[in-house]
């Protein structure tokens, strides 16, 4: 007979606003097999803990249900609580009457009932537990960072540092990502390339970190320390080894009409090309949809001259398998696509365009050599009109429901950019809202209103409209002075939405973690556990997990790294006691269960078993390996013969709590 006791928690007025905590204690202490109820006002404190350990040496409890707050809050504490006074861990069910219960409900006389009824079936789930034991699996000492923009090479960095080896994989041809095709920075105004080419340096010359540029993520198998990664590293058609980046092949291509993606297109590139002249690693790469050579055969221009024999045109994708302790997702954003926006004339009019694409005609290394023209005409512009919340904040059907963020800084930045070089041009900046949360952010947006007189104007923008003498008709409404206004601009610059990249949704499939409806990965805790995902193992940095300005980036980068670190310092990790096992005499070998294990932790094998009849059959049954398996419960499911039970969460003491909450 199990000895049961039973705490609810008040959770300040969390649970008892709405619960009342000391009526549902007193309506558990009468259930079966239960020998103490309380209620404490927090448990989760160093004397609700010493509450609980008393309880169980004082009354020799084989069981302990508490009722509080969601498990993935406090269940481990409590477990090592009950661990200490010297019951097993796996003897402790949490009954979540906060989330679950006080949260969602007004009613007192609803929610204390509700919470009886949680309670009551935490109490039928403890009846059936059995004491488990957890193993250990070994941490190989090695992280992988999916991503190569600011936050990756930070965390690589931070992470090399610690002594531990580090690769970085990134889809495009170098590191860098979107940082890198920035001018300047708020709220400093310092170089963008000035703060990060030496970070792109650094991560290329320090010997703990591996860069596998122009790759992808393509498979992951595994688990937390143990990770089997499976790298596509596609082909360049140029020999990484043997490639100096002297450029030569890039002056000599004959085609030389390829749209620049780099530079957004804006200009033209060759066919093989090193996007940037800091590009780590400087190498070329030859794009085969416009390459001569790789469509006709004929050319070979650039493999004549070059000296280090490094074209290769008949090279091929290839695929590495690495092992990894842990993985850092630093995918990035995008800025959305502007398909939808017809009403500012952003696919009829060169001169319309998004706030990357000014960075890029603002800067030394783009297509005007830094000095600003306008796209269609290559004239200076002497009036441009900023738009504020292109589809950040707007309908979802059309755009994005949230703020993206940056855009208020990097306009107020932009438009003291141009009136500081050019004063002899007027800036209009029509906006929703003016944010600026960071420090010393709101007085440089200040400035701009009042150093650089730049004109904000609170109010939307209807409709852009090209004019035939190459003007722009922008009609906006100033909601202050309750004025429709028509402003005839040279360029209008929009402050596009971002997003998540678009590898981001199938890399989430392959490691197996959690998005939000925005395509964001979402952490473990939004303020307790911020940086790690809730796959063990799996840790976020920078704009894969929300819109983050470049401070606030490198700061998540360095968390995630930290956290990394912790994991990549023990030589093994606690395993997960609740695993999957299967009743061989039960199993008919279908592969049910082996299909939708996303761990790969289930194989068969051939197995004989002797007959009423004294003669032996031989059949194939399935065999989970409890090192791979992380308890996710998907054979279970599967499986149409209910061979396959998971520990702790058995289909018994699952029906068992049914059956409490139903009577």
């Amino acid at each position: 007979m199990q000895r049961i006791g039973v705490f609810v928690c008040h959770c300040g007025t969390n649970i008892a606003a709405t619960v009342d905590v000391k009526a549902v204690a007193e309506a558990l202490g009468h259930e079966a097999g239960v020998v103490i109820s309380q209620d404490y006002q927090y448990m989760c404190s160093e004397s609700g803990q010493n509450l609980v350990k008393d309880a169980i040496k004082e009354h020799n409890l084989s069981g302990v249900v508490i009722c509080s707050c969601s498990p993935r809050m406090h269940e481990n504490t409590f477990r090592k609580a009950a661990a200490a006074a010297g019951l097993n861990p796996y003897m402790v069910e949490i009954a979540n009457i906060r989330e679950q219960c006080s949260w969602i409900h007004k009613d007192i006389a609803t929610a204390t009932e509700k919470a009886v009824i949680l309670g009551r079936a935490a109490i039928a789930k403890v009846h059936l537990n059995a004491p488990l034991t957890a193993g250990e699996s070994p941490v190989v000492k090695r992280a992988l960072v999916i991503g190569g923009g600011i936050a990756g090479i930070q965390t690589a960095l931070d992470i090399a540092e610690a002594g531990f080896d580090v690769d970085i994989v990134e889809k495009s041809p170098t590191i860098g990502g979107k940082m890198a095709q920035i001018d300047k920075t708020f709220p400093t105004l310092d170089c963008a390339a000035c703060i990060l080419t030496p970070k792109m340096v650094e991560a290329s010359q320090n010997e703990k970190i591996h860069i596998h540029s122009y790759s992808e993520v393509s498979d992951v198998k595994g688990f937390v320390g143990n990770f089997s990664v499976t790298i596509k590293k596609k082909a360049r058609f140029v020999d990484e080894l043997k490639c100096t980046g002297c450029g030569l092949c890039t002056e000599k291509c004959p085609m030389k009409k390829v749209p620049n993606d780099f530079n957004l297109g804006l200009d033209n590139k060759t066919a093989i090309y090193i996007p940037f002249a800091q590009a780590v690693p400087k190498v070329a790469t030859i794009d085969p949809e416009y390459c001569i050579m790789k469509k006709t055969g004929k050319c070979g221009l650039c493999s004549k001259v070059c000296s280090a024999g490094a074209i290769d045109y008949n090279q091929e994708d290839k695929f590495v398998e690495e092992k990894y302790g842990a993985i850092v997702v630093a995918t990035g954003f995008n800025p959305i696509k502007l398909d939808k926006y017809d009403e500012f004339a952003y696919n009829q009019c060169a001169d319309v365009v998004t706030s990357l694409e000014l960075e890029r005609l603002m800067n030394a290394a783009g297509p005007n050599g830094g000095t600003l023209l306008r796209p269609s005409d290559k004239t200076h512009p002497h009036k441009i009109v900023f738009v504020q919340c292109v589809g950040s904040r707007c309908d979802d059907s059309k755009g994005k429901p949230y703020c993206s963020k940056i855009c208020c800084m990097y306009t107020a930045k932009h438009a003291m950019l141009i009136r500081e070089k050019y004063p002899d041009t007027e800036v209009y900046v029509f906006y929703i809202d003016v944010r600026t949360p960071g420090k010393n952010f709101d007085e440089f947006y200040r400035r701009a209103v009042e150093q650089y007189n730049v004109h904000y104007i609170k109010g939307m923008v209807g409709k852009v409209t090209p004019k035939a003498d190459g003007k722009i008709d922008v009609q906006a409404s100033d909601l202050l002075s309750n004025e429709q206004l028509h402003i005839d601009a040279d360029m209008v610059v929009l402050a596009a939405a971002i997003e998540p990249d678009k590898t981001a949704r199938p890399l989430a499939t392959m490691l197996t973690t959690q998005m939000d409806t925005n395509d964001f990965f979402t952490e473990a805790h939004p303020k307790l556990r911020p940086v790690e995902s809730a796959t063990a193992g799996i840790f976020l940095s920078g704009a894969c997990q929300g819109p983050k300005d470049i401070p606030e980036t490198v700061a998540q980068a360095s968390a995630a790294a930290a956290k990394a670190i912790g994991l990549l310092c023990k030589n093994s990790i606690t395993c997960n006691p609740c695993v999957a096992h299967a009743d061989e005499l039960m199993c008919n070998g279908c592969s049910s269960c082996e299909k939708v294990c996303p761990y790969g932790a289930i194989t068969y094998q051939d197995k004989e078993f002797r007959m009423p009849n004294r003669t032996i059959a031989v059949r194939r049954v399935a065999s989970v390996n409890p090192a791979v398996c992380q308890g996710c419960g998907a054979c279970t499911v599967a499986c149409p013969s209910g061979a396959m039970d998971l520990n702790g969460f058995s289909n018994k003491q699952i029906m068992a709590e049914v059956d409490a909450i139903c009577k």
